[in-house]
């Protein structure tokens, strides 16, 4: 049923149980798992070095997401390519989906922030009407 799975990753405790279940289907129908991070920049960058700069600071900043959500699959025997992205949330996960083909996305239902998305509306809805693929959503 899926052939390319996609989980976003964002250290929280959701994305970790959402994890779990992309794991699980990359298991069950032998697909490759990806992961993404996004790295907001809440400017505009005025060089590409700059732009480098931040993408370079964002892999440090998901280090430790990326080294535990491999940890966890190795252990189920799943090897997961993992990706950091600089941009906006939604957007850079839309556009990473349809340039790679991705069959499914799974995400967590809340991530870091919790508050914010209750009051404005939130990634995981923005991602639920904007992917171009199936969303599992795991609460």
């Amino acid at each position: 049923m899926y052939r390319k799975i996609l989980h976003g990753l964002d250290g929280s405790a959701g994305s970790f149980k959402a994890l779990t279940h992309a794991i699980e289907l990359s298991k069950r129908y032998a697909a490759p798992l990806h992961t993404i991070s996004i790295e907001e920049v809440p400017h505009y960058a005025g060089t590409i070095g700059e732009v480098i700069e931040e993408k370079s600071a964002a892999n440090g900043r998901f280090g430790e997401a990326i080294l535990k959500a491999r940890e966890l699959a190795s252990k189920a025997g799943v090897e997961i390519a993992h990706h950091v992205i600089v941009g906006h949330e939604v957007k850079s996960i839309v556009e990473f989906i349809k340039m790679h083909k991705f069959d499914v996305l799974v995400i967590g239902f809340l991530g870091h922030s919790a508050l914010y998305d209750r009051i404005m509306g939130g990634t995981c809805q923005g991602l639920v009407r904007l992917a171009p693929c199936s969303v599992l959503v795991v609460k």
